[in-house]
């Protein structure tokens, strides 16, 4: 499919700001709509590691080629991300030999056609889908809390102030062997999706992502978000990506 062809397939925006309290933005966006491929990158390590790394992951995905099949375009995506996450590994252990963690979340959505589309994350970045008017998390969050949850050990609602909070079990860049998820999804005219980092999710329930998901275009949606997320004091680095299947 040409590249003018899956541009018609979608409209997006995609918006990041660093927030009220941090003072770099380490988070980091990729906007590809004419080649159907969207990336949200929220980096770890402070400054000069955490914007370094996700807007490394962003950078390499911006020159990755995309002809070519669905399953060929993900291989692509996956080599440049295994020699993203090789880069920083390198780059995290310094002159005192001692390892200093640099690495970025990933959240991404690639579509193919009308009707087939595919997920990749890592972290606690988020994937969300808007169909008929209900929403649903794509993505599940790769976090100690998230294991927390599901082993019965704590609740939702606890997980929101628990200390452990922060810690994430996957990124690109804290492991030499980078494990991402995937998933495939079928595509229906009139959905549209939300890439966004952690510093809107902590701030914004999903009932209020759904409400805000509802109206207007892809870009007003966007904004909406990002600004209800300032207005919540913005205690970190705020992305949001909204793409709509016409």
């Amino acid at each position: 499919m040409t590249a003018e062809t899956l541009n018609a397939l979608a409209t997006s925006s995609g918006k990041t700001h660093r927030g009220h309290v941090r003072p770099v933005n380490e988070d980091a966006f990729l906007d590809r709509c004419e080649d159907g491929l969207w990336v949200v990158a929220d980096g770890m390590g402070g400054h000069d590691a955490g914007d370094v790394a996700s807007r490394m992951i962003v950078e390499s995905l911006r020159t990755t080629p995309m002809e070519g099949s669905l399953a060929e375009r993900l291989d692509r995506i996956e080599d440049a991300l295994d020699q993203v996450n090789d880069h920083l590994l390198h780059r995290s252990t310094k002159e005192d030999g001692k390892k200093h963690i640099i690495g970025s979340t990933l959240a991404l959505f690639i579509i193919e056609n009308a009707r087939m589309g595919a997920l990749l994350w890592a972290g606690d970045s988020r994937i969300y889908r808007l169909r008929h008017g209900q929403l649903t998390q794509l993505s599940a969050d790769h976090s100690q809390v998230e294991t927390y949850i599901r082993q019965g050990i704590i609740s939702r609602e606890e997980a929101r102030s628990h200390p452990d909070r922060h810690i994430i079990t996957r990124a690109v860049g804290s492991h030499e062997d980078l494990f991402l998820e995937a998933d495939l999804c079928e595509l229906s005219s009139s959905d549209r999706y939300l890439l966004c980092s952690d510093g809107l999710t902590r701030h914004l329930e999903d009932s209020e992502i759904s409400d805000l998901l509802k109206k207007g275009t892809a870009d007003e949606a966007c904004q909406q978000l990002i600004n209800l997320t300032l207005e919540r004091g913005a205690k970190d680095n705020v992305t949001a990506v909204v793409i709509d299947i016409n």
